[in-house]
């Protein structure tokens, strides 16, 4: 009697670990560095008292989450950029959250209308300009990108790039893909050489007199100001909210999704309820150059100094329900070549 007592109690033991795993864990699929999410997790766990795991890529999570189907550990996954996230989507890899938390937290226009996506943070996409060559105001619009004052002084990285296609399918969904073409084959007219490099590069092609003006993500701006070796090419450009008086200043996004497989999906939505918080997303705006999706939080440290921004109000979804048809319109002005 006694070895069966001490047989049922080792297998107990034995499986409390698996139980223990599979209640008190998140697991995590992530576009966003390292540096960036560490101190967000560190303190989620230190609140809820929830294991998180992560798998870092640059690319290929949404491939990998199709190859493992329903079998995939991953909760959620975590990335950059409306158009990655809104792949998601459109694989169906993703699925539905109502969350009173999350819809409080994040404004309408910032997550997925069946909340299949929540933004987690912003950033503005701007116009970088030199301050020696370029009058403070003397452009202040997307549309004056195509302006032929700037024949050959604007710089800027592929048409095909997440960001750019973004903000083309944004031009898209304000002014419709025809006059979005000639807006577009201007820009193009304007540029002093062919689209390359990344948005650091456009701001150190003004610095070298390459260009006057280049278009760039808040972001990178930040992080060059951070940086003693590039903060001196850095400060040598101004940023420009465009449209600010207007309709408003096209953003882009870092995000967060529940999986469809999610075998922790209570602790994968306790995360994104945290990650929402305004705790987690003062968190989120001292590690880096970004703006706090949770209007509650305001900017700190740099970003706080560039001053307010103002936002587009067009719901992101709305923006993304664009993209094949930017992607293709950058393909018939050959925009790169």
């Amino acid at each position: 009697m006694r070895l069966k007592i001490a047989a049922a109690a080792a297998l107990i033991l034995a499986a409390l670990p698996f139980a223990a795993s599979a209640d008190g864990e998140v697991n995590i699929y992530s576009y966003r560095q390292a540096y960036l999410i560490n101190p967000l997790l560190k303190a989620f766990e230190k609140e809820t008292g929830i294991e998180t795991n992560v798998v870092f890529a640059k690319n290929g999570l949404a491939e990998r989450l199709e190859r493992e189907g329903r079998n995939s550990p991953a909760d959620v996954v975590m990335t950059v950029d409306i158009s990655r996230i809104n792949e998601l989507v459109e694989r169906d890899l993703v699925t539905s959250v109502r969350s009173d938390t999350l819809e409080k937290n994040i404004p309408e226009n910032l997550r997925h209308p069946d909340g299949k996506w929540f933004a987690l943070t912003t950033r503005g996409r701007l116009i970088y300009t030199s301050k020696d060559r370029v009058k403070a105001g003397e452009i202040t619009t997307y549309e004056e990108l195509a302006d032929p004052k700037w024949k050959g002084r604007i710089c800027t990285r592929s048409g095909k790039h997440p960001y750019n296609i973004a903000l083309i399918s944004s031009m898209i969904a304000h002014h419709g893909l025809e006059e979005t073409e000639q807006w577009l084959r201007g820009l193009k007219a304007n540029l002093a050489r062919k689209p390359q490099g990344g948005d650091r590069d456009q701001i150190k092609a003004i610095a070298e007199g390459v260009c006057d003006v280049s278009i760039g993500n808040s972001y990178y701006y930040g992080n060059m100001l951070q940086d003693e070796n590039e903060r001196p090419i850095a400060e040598q450009v101004r940023l420009v909210f465009p449209n600010a008086d207007g309709r408003g200043t096209h953003i882009n996004i870092s995000g967060i999704a529940l999986t469809k497989s999610a075998p922790n999906r209570d602790n994968a939505i306790k995360l994104m309820e945290f990650l929402s918080s305004p705790e987690a997303q003062r968190i989120y705006a001292e590690a880096n150059p970004e703006y706090p999706a949770n209007p509650a939080v305001k900017p700190s440290g740099l970003v706080a100094t560039w001053g307010e921004i103002h936002p587009d109000a067009l719901p992101l979804q709305t923006i993304a329900a664009h993209r094949d048809e930017a992607v293709k319109l950058v393909d018939r002005v050959d925009f790169d070549g």
